[in-house]
């Protein structure tokens, strides 16, 4: 840092009066007010790195715009570019501390940026914190802009880059549950409805059921992603684009199509009903809570399946992840579904908060679009993460016991409706019923009523017959170590890392 100071403080002044700031803080006044006057959640924005990258995305094609169109002078237009370039490369995040809980629909949030973007721009320039005489945060930095199209444009754009690195762990979900597809897929077993015994089917078909189901729920991910690239960028306050110059909606959405890479980033054609609708919102927490149910729902099933391990099911083995009782010597829960099920229900939870928030919006701005950007970053990195635990912790070390499975297939009276086009459902009925009162196998009593010879029997329960065919081969489960690594390793450059403790304190 350049600034040189003695003093502990500057002084900052608003219209509601003076404040000390912390002499090398790069934010100022609005958002020291912001801090004490939203110390609710204890998280402050910094939590969530990629809404803060794409913040700054915003400002640096709103600075380029301003340039281009005569705002904004090249010399101070370049620091701001610069200062901008900072925070997309990851650096001065610890300076946005505003909380992710606050008032003013975004305002704060958008001061904190303006605020840190023009000290850093100053500090470029070789001037002291706090010289807005040369570049100031609300005159240069948010030239024409509003906190009503830079906020909630960020805010969308943020939700794209989580989204996409929720799908990337989607489908790294996806390849390791095929890959155990493939393993079971010979394994017989019992398939079950309502919780009875129904008919035969392999582990390897159940698994490849759960694969079909993620995939089911990518696509409806990347369906949704679309309606976050329609953006209100130069509608200022209210969409009737005041204190916007008439070419600067168009220069803008250009440089943030080059900045962000974005080519299908659009302009809204109502301008006032984007700058007060958050349906777009509403549409992606319902797909979220579609998927963190889906998934608890296989989570169930992993659950059940592993039950016992002797008196349950016992068809499956969860991996041992810890110790699973105080009292209870060699005892193991299935932690790991546990805890991606109580994920599922919280965002279940929040999809609530976000109904209401969007429903809440009253005119021409909706005040309570904090709140959801909060919910729906959360969901997804709570998703997200989840799914890697799963994943992880789970999925990969799972084990069939192929031997238990095949004892209950050839006890299971299910087996009978394999015979049923051959020896007719009345007489199938009857076998069923004397197989469950006396504990006999199928195959025993159908050769013993002379209903059919014994290898006739054994040809008709065949497991292929008996389970069909398993699907054909797939490019999902077919990802090589080296491959999954990348793609973590990708995902996780901008992992939020939550922060503890109270907030940014006001002296």
């Amino acid at each position: 840092m350049t600034l040189s100071t003695s003093d502990q403080f500057r002084i900052e002044r608003d219209s509601i009066g003076e404040i000390k700031i912390p002499a090398n803080a790069y934010w100022g006044v609005n958002t020291a007010r912001a801090v004490e006057n939203f110390d609710i959640a204890r998280r402050q924005i910094s939590v969530y790195p990629d809404f803060l990258v794409v913040f700054a995305q915003v400002k640096q094609a709103a600075a380029r715009a301003n340039q281009e169109i005569g705002i904004l002078d090249s010399e101070r237009g370049g620091y701001i570019e610069q200062a901008c370039q900072d925070i997309i490369d990851g650096k001065l995040h610890d300076q946005f501390v505003v909380g992710v809980i606050q008032g003013g629909a975004g305002t704060s949030s958008n001061m904190n940026a303006n605020e840190v973007i023009a000290n850093r721009a100053l500090e470029l320039a070789g001037r002291e914190f706090g010289d807005y005489a040369y570049i100031s945060p609300n005159d240069h930095v948010n030239a024409s802009q509003s906190t009503n199209d830079t906020y909630p444009s960020a805010v969308k754009l943020g939700l794209v880059h989580s989204t996409q690195n929720l799908i990337a762990e989607y489908k790294l979900l996806q390849d390791a549950i095929m890959k155990k597809a493939f393993e079971f897929k010979e394994v017989l077993k019992v398939g079950r409805t309502q919780l009875q015994d129904a008919v035969p089917m392999t582990l390897g078909q159940e698994f490849h059921g759960f694969a079909t189901t993620v995939g089911e729920d990518i696509q409806r991910l990347e369906d949704v992603g679309p309606l976050l690239l329609e953006l209100n960028l130069g509608a200022t306050a209210i969409g009737t684009r005041i204190n916007a110059p008439a070419e600067y909606p168009a220069a803008i959405m250009r440089h943030l199509r080059e900045i962000t890479g974005y080519d299908e980033l659009v302009t809204a054609t109502d301008l006032i009903e984007a700058t007060s609708d958050t349906g777009v919102f509403m549409s992606l927490s319902s797909v979220m809570k579609r998927c963190a149910m889906k998934l608890s729902k296989i989570c169930n099933d992993l659950r059940l399946l592993s039950s016992g391990p002797q008196a349950g099911l016992g068809e499956i083995n969860l991996p041992a992840r810890q110790a699973g009782s105080s009292i209870m010597p060699g005892k193991v829960n299935p932690v790991i579904p546990e805890a991606v099920s109580q994920v599922a229900f919280v965002i279940a939870g929040s999809d609530v908060t976000v109904a209401f928030a969007s429903e809440a919006g009253q005119l021409q701005l909706n005040a309570f679009e904090p709140v959801m950007m909060h919910t729906l970053m959360q969901n997804s990195v709570w998703l997200r993460r989840a799914m890697r635990t799963l994943r992880v912790n789970c999925i990969i070390g799972i084990t069939a016991n192929k031997e238990k499975t095949e004892a209950q297939v050839a006890a299971s009276v299910g087996l009978i409706t394999a015979l049923n086009p051959v020896i007719g459902y009345a007489e199938a009925s009857k076998i069923a019923k004397k197989a469950l009162a006396t504990n006999s196998k199928v195959v025993d009593l159908v050769v013993e009523a002379g209903l059919l010879e014994r290898e006739r029997v054994i040809e008709l329960l065949h497991p292929e017959a008996l389970a069909g065919r398993f699907p054909e081969a797939t490019s999902v489960g077919s990802l090589t170590d080296d491959e999954i690594l990348e793609q973590e390793r990708r995902i996780d450059s901008l992992d939020p890392k939550e922060l503890a403790g109270p907030m940014h304190e006001i002296v």
